[in-house]
């Protein structure tokens, strides 16, 4: 895919839905980077057809929503399988989000959800058997974002 030249406009719109998508409106956006609501909706469609802007995610409490534990393992895979081995944890039941470093040891961050130790344990498990070396599990209390503010207009 190719790079897609942004301007001041496309990274102030940017920041306006990194900083709350949901509750902003286009108005509201237009009005904040200076121009009419048709531009900032047609800005947002060819950035969400060039893939600038990949999807819109809710925040979710797991703990809430009755998944109490929330746990970031750290896990190592050979480079050359990293990619696909990534894609496999994808469709491990628990797994909400997979990251692929570039570099080191430890080259994948798998981040899971479950009810139980049991839940956990199976997770860990299945990783195992689908090629991962799980270095490290963590819990996670919390998890913090912003807008970056490169983006900020």
């Amino acid at each position: 895919m190719s790079e897609v030249a942004l301007d001041e406009v496309d990274r102030g719109i940017l920041f306006a839905l990194q900083r709350d998508a949901r509750n902003t409106t286009i108005e509201e956006i237009a009005s904040e980077v200076d121009v009419s609501p048709s531009t900032v909706r047609n800005r947002i469609d060819r950035m969400e057809s060039s893939g600038v802007i990949e999807g819109y995610y809710p925040k979710i409490d797991y703990e809430q929503a009755n998944f109490p534990l929330h746990v970031l393992f750290v896990c190592s895979a050979a480079s050359d399988e990293r990619e696909e081995l990534a894609a496999k944890a994808l469709d491990a039941r628990g797994v909400i989000d997979v990251r692929e470093l570039l570099t080191g040891k430890n080259n994948l961050y798998i981040e899971v959800v479950a009810t139980d130790t049991r839940d956990l344990t199976e997770l860990t498990n299945e990783l195992s058997n689908l090629g991962f070396q799980v270095e490290s599990s963590e819990i996670i209390t919390n998890h913090s974002v912003q807008p970056w503010g490169e983006f900020e207009f």
